[in-house]
């Protein structure tokens, strides 16, 4: 017969924790030092218009350190986020009906969630001053993955949410639910300053897009850590196996 001996045991709950706050002070501190020390070039425009805050392409991508400390934040964050992908494929097999129309959408939500972490790390690793294309692609992937992502997990959990057994497991489903409602909501209005900027050249709009964009990064964040909810009584546990003699 085997045994297993715990080696480490880290609780889902700290996990989740920490796979948010790595790329969110990491975000933080990019735009800070941006607009501490960048900030006539991390501001400009084409248009040449006045703007105050910087794109999140630019906070995060064309300048030193803040290039090297998203990407340190972001490779570090990805194990731990296809841990949790393979986490909530279990949880949503469970918490959805048996029936083969929910089934299959699990597996669809996994793939946008993996794919959402791989395009993450694209367009960190390819900045668009790099690669503008590369960069353009890997964005246009993450934001289509992420959105779909979010509502599709929400509407299988809304049509599901009797399932919804706990009062932690509710409370992740309401704050996915207004979490998500708030990026879509602070996409297309981003979207609508963005045609204006471009259109007009207005002083000031990109920096109301840019501050929408932060606003879409930050609820996306928020979304992924309600698995401090859902897995609040969970661990991940490494063990070392032993063979028992009979």
């Amino acid at each position: 017969m085997s045994d297993s001996e715990t080696v480490i045991r880290i609780p889902l709950r700290k996990l989740s924790i920490a796979t948010v706050m790595l790329p969110l002070s990491a975000f933080i501190l990019c735009i800070y030092l941006s607009l501490r020390y960048n900030f006539t070039m991390s501001t400009a425009t084409h248009c040449g218009v006045p703007n105050y805050l910087p794109s999140i392409s630019s906070a995060i991508g064309e300048f030193v350190p803040q290039r090297y400390i998203w990407r340190a934040a972001i490779a570090v964050h990805s194990a731990p986020r296809f841990l949790l992908a393979a986490m909530y494929n279990s949880f949503m097999k469970r918490i959805l009906s048996n029936a083969g129309d929910y089934q299959s959408m699990v597996k669809v939500t996994t793939a946008l969630n993996v794919v959402e972490n791989i395009a993450l790390l694209g367009l960190s690793f390819v900045s668009s001053k790099e690669n503008y294309n590369i960069h353009k692609f890997f964005f246009i992937v993450f934001m289509v993955c992420s959105e779909l992502y979010m509502v599709i997990t929400y509407l299988l959990l809304k049509y599901n949410k009797i399932r919804l057994t706990t009062p932690l497991e509710r409370i992740a489903y309401l704050k996915k639910k207004q979490l998500m409602m708030a990026n879509v909501t602070s996409f297309f209005v981003a979207l609508y300053f963005f045609y204006r900027h471009n259109t007009y050249c207005e002083p000031g709009m990109y920096s109301i897009f840019a501050f929408l964009e932060y606003l879409v990064v930050l609820t996306n964040m928020g979304f992924h850590m309600t698995a401090y909810y859902d897995f609040h009584n969970h661990d991940l546990i490494v063990g070392e196996w032993k063979t028992a003699s009979s």
